[in-house]
C-alpha cells in the first residue's frame, strides 16, 4: 500500500508547518513543557495526521470529514500561538513567518476539500 497522503501538497505543507512549531516551541519556558508547548505541538501535528488519515479513506465524505478536523486543528493552532505570543514566548517575526506557513496550509486545505465537494 503506498503513501499517496504524501503527494499532496497540503499534507506536505502541514508536516513543514509541523517542524517550525517544534523549533518555535523549543524556545518556550521550561514550566509550559506540559500546558502550552504541548497543546501547540499536538495542534501543529494533528494537521497532516488528520490529511493523511483522511487519505486513506474510502470515500471522498470520509476524507473531507478529515479535512475539516484537519482545518479545526489549525484554527487552534492559530489560537494557541496568538496566546504564546501575547505571553512573550514568540518574537513578533517568528510569528509572521508562523503566519506565512498556517495560512498556507489552510488555502492548500480548504482547496482540497472544494476540490473532493
Amino acid at each position: 500500500m503506498s503513501k499517496q497522503f504524501s503527494n499532496l501538497e497540503a499534507w506536505e505543507s502541514a508536516k513543514k508547518l509541523s517542524l517550525y512549531v517544534y523549533k518555535l516551541t523549543d524556545k518556550f519556558p521550561q514550566k509550559e513543557q506540559f500546558a502550552l508547548t504541548s497543546q501547540i505541538t499536538r495542534a501543529a501535528v494533528s494537521i497532516a495526521a488528520n490529511i493523511a488519515e483522511g487519505s486513506s479513506r474510502s470515500s471522498k465524505k470520509d476524507f473531507c470529514r478529515f479535512l475539516e478536523i484537519a482545518i479545526g486543528s489549525a484554527f487552534e493552532l492559530e489560537t494557541l500561538v496568538d496566546i504564546a505570543l501575547d505571553l512573550d514566548y514568540v518574537k513578533s517575526e517568528d510569528k509572521k513567518q508562523f503566519d506565512i506557513l498556517v495560512e498556507k496550509v489552510l488555502k492548500l486545505t480548504f482547496g482540497l476539500k472544494r476540490k473532493l465537494s
